[in-house]
């Protein structure tokens, strides 16, 4: 698995762990200050010894680009602490369908809704179902039936005794 961090700061780990080993830590040493296994360093000290600078040099990403921008990220993220009414969508519910055709009509970048959701998780957002409240409501009701008929009810249950059943 590829380590956290871009490309330069990689490198930047490599030339580090090159210098500790040079001025005589032992690898376990560099490896357990820079948080990588052991193996890892040795092998950036083998690349180091056989292919010199370039061989611990940055390499360019490899793998698909992004499809937004990081300015544009930001922007979707800030739509998020938005309502989704204030969008023209009816609800206040942002679900992916609707993000993603948010992000079709403002930056002309299609996403696929089963995939936005993997997007977003990896951003740190998580899913959210809004709390249903049903229409009929009342709560005065709930609070005369709290205040009387739940005390009555519990009143009752003290004298019951559970019984085994044989």
């Amino acid at each position: 698995m590829r380590s956290r961090g871009s490309p330069e700061e990689l490198e930047h780990r490599r030339w580090l762990a090159i210098q500790r080993l040079v001025e005589g830590y032992a690898p376990d040493e560099v490896a357990e200050f820079l948080g990588v296994d052991v193996r890892s360093v040795r092998r950036w000290l083998a690349a180091f010894r056989s292919g010199g600078a370039p061989a611990i040099a940055a390499h360019p990403v490899l793998g698909r680009p992004r499809k937004l921008t990081h300015t544009q990220e930001k922007i979707v993220e800030r739509w998020l602490s938005e309502r989704p009414t204030d969008y023209g969508f009816p609800t206040d519910l942002w679900t992916c369908t609707r993000l993603a055709s948010l992000i079709l009509e403002e930056f002309e970048v299609s996403f696929h809704p089963g995939y936005l959701a993997t997007w977003l998780r990896q951003r740190g957002f998580t899913p959210q179902l809004p709390r249903q409240v049903p229409r009929e409501r009342d709560p005065a009701a709930i609070q005369r039936w709290v205040a009387q008929d739940w005390p009555r009810i519990k009143k009752k249950q003290r004298g019951w005794v559970r019984t085994s059943s044989s």
